[in-house]
């Protein structure tokens, strides 16, 4: 794996150095833009606005338009903003992991340490353990400030960045339904999640879609038109909640039996 950060952990007065590696990846397939008439792949290109001349990579710069000037910024001026930033994500705070909200989380990237870090990596790996607890701080990557939390997975340390609050929309102008419960339906609700709950165990998951896609684009490489199923119908119009919950927990039950 090709490492896309170097920096540091700081942990108190202490700084760990990592190395950061992405750690997913895409599970859809690589499928290419082409122009239906003969096939040719479709390309981007990154062209003047003025000349309608395509530009090479080199000659590219990022700028600021301010009072209607452009003001161009080079790799100094980007690191000048936060030069401990651009190599440190300093843990500023220890919290409880869920007193995180799930709608705040976003990648999740694995850490290395490098050379004279591996002492100070492995101690904060079993303190985290023992404690329960991740590390919130902030670090720039990429020209950009990101907030993320450093956690243990299995022995090792990621990060794992997480959105910064204003990122969030507000979600007051949707309509959310003001109604009563059932006392019946809640409890036979409550039974049917209780259930079906068991360990959580993500290698039970898999990326079904993608490997039938592909199933269809062999059929259609061998000249065979493919068999469309019909999906089932996924609108409800039953308004009876009890007789279908009645009915999901004794399917449950067979399931389980």
């Amino acid at each position: 794996m090709r490492s896309i950060w170097n920096g540091a952990i700081g942990f108190g007065l202490v700084n760990i150095p990592v190395k950061m590696y992405s750690a997913t990846e895409s599970s859809t397939l690589d499928l290419d833009m082409l122009d239906k008439n003969d096939l040719s792949n479709i390309k981007f290109k990154r062209v003047n606005e003025k000349t309608g001349k395509e530009v090479k990579w080199e000659n590219i710069v990022k700028g600021y338009k301010l009072d209607e000037n452009y003001i161009v910024l080079d790799d100094d001026d980007f690191e000048a903003a936060s030069p401990e930033k651009s190599k440190v994500f300093s843990i500023q705070q220890f919290v409880d992991e869920a007193e995180i909200e799930s709608v705040y989380f976003q990648t999740p990237y694995f850490l290395e340490p490098q050379k004279n870090g591996e002492n100070a990596y492995v101690l904060l790996v079993e303190a985290l353990k023992k404690t329960k607890k991740v590390g919130v701080g902030t670090f720039v990557m990429r020209t950009k400030e990101i907030l993320g939390i450093v956690k243990t997975y299995h022995d090792l340390l990621i990060v794992n960045t997480i959105r910064f609050p204003e990122e969030l929309r507000e979600y007051e102008e949707l309509t959310i339904p003001d109604k009563k419960v059932k006392p019946g339906e809640l409890k036979m609700a409550v039974s049917l999640i209780e259930q079906n709950t068991e360990k959580f165990d993500g290698e039970q998951y898999k990326d079904t879609y993608s490997a039938d896609l592909l199933k269809i684009i062999k059929q259609k490489a061998k000249g065979k038109k493919p068999k469309i199923a019909k999906a089932e119908e996924t609108a409800d119009k039953t308004i009876d909640l009890m007789a279908k919950l009645k009915a999901s927990l004794e399917k449950s039950k067979k399931n389980v039996s």
